[in-house]
């Protein structure tokens, strides 16, 4: 596994970095333009947007209302997004998201931010956009996840790595793993595991044997010929070896052999196919300085004051998360006591409340004056919770002014109803967005 070490901003205000002349920095709407009124005229994609109102409690107990923007502001086709955003992530939003968000409330050099960098969709946005990336997860795979994406290698780099690591060499042979693997692809994915261990002990890993790390986790289980097991769950959360075994009883199967560096050669083809010379460039200009955090995103030391132009997340929500079921096998991977890592998931709303409010302050901290954060929830309890309504408060008890609501409304599969919006029966098909401002 990659050290989980983290590099610090360089300065509170970085330089803007030297970008290539042919590069566009966004769609930063025009100054004579708030991004509400932006926001109000939108027909991008044919339909005129809703004007609704969200009403939450203020700390005197009267009522504070906040203007709410119902449209489809981005599209949630994958492809429309960079081919280095394509790793699979339990409840993760679309690049188009923060994208959004970047080119008309940041500039170039300026810091993005994650508090719950997740897959670090956020991160790697900000750093294709040229603003300097940073982010934090108490999960120690988000980093393994991200940070190799902001420093991609060459696919020849890549091919010249395999061949020299000896793939049956494991000292390791873990057969109750023999549900999900043929024999001799176990005995490939452990002497891989084996040498990215022996080059994190030697201090010796270093960019290709990042996205080497990177790609095997992104390949390790899944439901098609392109992963390293026969047919499962992805690898974003895996299932244990006795629902494994129903799994291959069920469907008369046993596990096929499979070319492990092939396949991680394969996928490094298509997240590198819109790497070129520009996006290269782009990321080089950035991810020197990039902060990656593995810790609670309360207490963040490392992130400067008042150094942070905006922050895109999406908080944990009221869920029951087991860390250690889900994610396994990935830590076995990397070597990683799963049972060691205590995700903040609360499950009762009071607590979720506290937990927020708390991470806000640490925003409020870290955020410039005149700085944004959108921070997006969703529903749960089957729709009859709206998390906006909640976290409204809690980024007003931090400092920070409530600007408006986002509801990026879209067509999917199924429907429900939420704010007057034709929706889905059992499930959402929108992104909603709370966007705070720390005042000047």
């Amino acid at each position: 596994m990659p050290r989980l070490s983290s590099q610090t901003l360089a300065a509170t205000r970085p330089e803007t970095p030297e970008l290539p002349l042919n590069y566009s920095a966004g769609r930063k709407h025009a100054s004579h333009q708030t991004l509400a009124e932006e926001l109000a005229s939108y027909r991008e994609f044919g339909e005129a947007t809703r004007k609704l109102v969200t009403a939450f409690p203020a700390a005197d107990g009267q009522p504070r209302q906040v203007p709410t923007f119902v449209n489809e502001y981005w599209t949630a086709k994958q492809r429309q997004a960079s081919s280095l955003q394509e790793i699979s992530y339990r409840a993760c939003f679309k690049p188009q998201l923060p994208r959004f968000f970047i080119e008309r409330l940041t500039q170039p050099g300026e810091v993005v931010y994650d508090p719950f960098m997740g897959r670090g969709t956020t991160v790697v946005e900000a750093a294709l956009l040229g603003r300097v990336p940073c982010g934090c997860d108490i999960n120690p795979l988000s980093v393994v996840l991200t940070r190799p994406r902001l420093c991609p290698p060459y696919l020849e780099d890549v091919a010249e790595r395999l061949q020299q690591i000896d793939f049956a060499s494991a000292d390791e042979f873990p057969e109750e793993l023999l549900v999900f693997f043929h024999p001799d692809t176990l005995r490939a994915i452990a002497s891989l595991k084996q040498y990215l261990l022996a080059r994190r002990t030697a201090n010796m890993l270093d960019a290709v044997d990042d996205w080497i790390c990177l790609l095997a986790l992104n390949r390790l289980t899944g439901h098609s010929s392109g992963f390293f097991s026969v047919y499962t769950l992805p690898p974003n959360q895996a299932v244990s070896v006795k629902s494994q075994q129903k799994i291959n009883a069920k469907r008369n199967q046993t596990p096929p052999p499979r070319d492990v560096a092939r396949l991680i050669l394969k996928k490094t083809r298509i997240l590198l196919r819109d790497c070129d010379a520009t996006t290269r460039q782009v990321l080089a200009g950035v991810a020197p300085r990039a902060c990656l955090l593995t810790q609670l995103a309360a207490h963040t030391p490392q992130i400067p004051a008042q150094s942070v132009s905006l922050v895109v997340t999406s908080p944990p929500f009221l869920d029951v998360v087991d860390y250690a079921t889900d994610n396994w096998l990935r830590c076995w991977f990397l070597g990683i006591d799963a049972q060691t890592v205590k995700l903040t998931v609360p499950k009762k709303l009071d607590a979720w409340r506290t937990a927020m409010t708390e991470v806000f302050h640490e925003l409020h901290r870290v955020l410039k004056p005149g700085g944004h954060v959108a921070f997006e929830v969703g529903e749960v309890h089957g729709g009859k919770t709206k998390l906006e309504e909640t976290v409204l408060p809690c980024g007003v008890a931090a400092g920070l002014e409530p600007e408006l609501v986002l509801i990026n409304d879209q067509q999917f599969t199924k429907t429900a109803n939420c704010w007057g919006v034709d929706n889905m029966a059992k499930g959402t098909n929108t992104n909603r967005i709370v966007l705070f401002r720390r005042k000047p």
